[in-house]
């Protein structure tokens, strides 16, 4: 007895456009390229409000900058200067924008590296969940979301080194208080301070969330292996928190090399410079000197400095994180 496949309805026959197999009419094909069509038409309706301002007040400002910075020009005169690489070429042979290029690196290291030792200590301690520590959290989440500027002049009292609470401190120990923000081996590790103590509350709350989604379950293994705590969060915290430090030193970093608040109110880049950061640097020359093609030119190398920085993070440092 031989056994025969049921007969197929003439629309699903092999080679039949309904089947798949064979080429669709041409009624079907333009409906399909006229339903791509409004596809592609609505997506650029919801896409093109976005993408034009992020060109506008993204990329456009990034290439009006760079052609500054190949001119010469004092926001008075009618039209720039075309003057080519000069201001790259004075600007980087100059000591004086050395000073600010090592400052800047001073700056960003020390603020981003204590920053982010204090923060997990503090987050580590903050998760114990001790009586008072809702408190505690609050009191040093505070800073970050107080005006630098409101900072900046608190500060300013506490090193005052006549009635300042510093000077308190330093009689305790028969010391006499230092002149914080008007001698120039003071005046930065002064602005490091306040910094560091402004930005720290972000820091400690990031990594607590941090530590509050980690894995019950491998803290656990981890105590039943006998590990002590300080193992457990040197060998188990840490490298299970590599996400959150990656995502933070990226976003310190940035903020670091963009402080001006403190430094505008504190000490406006003295004594004799010493406190003189790049972003600092880049507001004297366009707004104190008129001098917009070399502040232009310093927000050039800003970029790229940040570019190059951030692309190494990921490039290297991504290796090593532990999603």
């Amino acid at each position: 007895m031989s056994l025969e496949a049921p007969a197929l309805p003439a629309d699903r026959a092999p080679g039949s456009a309904a089947s798949g197999l064979g080429p669709l009419p041409p009624q079907r094909l333009a409906a399909r390229r006229r339903r791509r069509r409004r596809g592609y038409a609505l997506f650029a309706l919801f896409a093109f409000p976005n993408l034009a301002l992020i060109a506008v007040f993204a990329y456009w400002p990034i290439i009006a900058n760079l052609y500054l910075s190949l001119t010469d020009w004092d926001f008075i005169s009618p039209q720039p200067l075309f003057i080519g690489l000069t201001n790259y070429t004075s600007m980087l042979a100059s000591p004086s924008f050395h000073k600010v290029l090592w400052v800047s690196v001073v700056w960003v290291l020390v603020v981003v590296g204590i920053s982010l030792l204090l923060g997990v200590l503090l987050a580590a301690l903050f998760s114990k969940k001790l009586r008072g520590t809702p408190v505690v959290t609050g009191v040093v989440f505070a800073p970050h979301v107080v005006s630098g500027a409101a900072i900046a002049v608190v500060w300013l009292f506490i090193f005052d080194p006549n009635y300042g609470l510093a000077r308190v401190v330093f009689d305790l120990f028969g010391a006499q208080s230092p002149s914080w923000t008007t001698d120039a081996h003071w005046a930065l590790p002064a602005l490091l301070i306040v910094s560091i103590w402004k930005g720290v509350g972000f820091v400690s709350i990031v990594y607590l969330a941090g530590i509050q989604g980690l894995p019950s379950d491998v803290l656990e293994a981890a105590k039943l292996d006998g590990a002590s705590a300080f193992q457990s969060f040197t060998r188990v915290i840490l490298p299970l928190l590599s996400p959150t430090t990656f995502f933070l030193v990226i976003t310190q970093t940035i903020g670091a090399f963009q402080a001006f608040d403190l430094i505008a109110v504190m000490t406006s880049g003295g004594p004799a410079s010493s406190t003189t950061t790049l972003s600092w640097f880049i507001y004297e020359q366009a707004f104190q000197r008129s001098n917009v093609g070399l502040s232009a030119a310093a927000g050039t190398v800003m970029f790229v400095l940040l570019m190059i920085i951030t692309a190494f993070q990921f490039r290297f440092v991504e290796r090593k994180v532990h999603y």
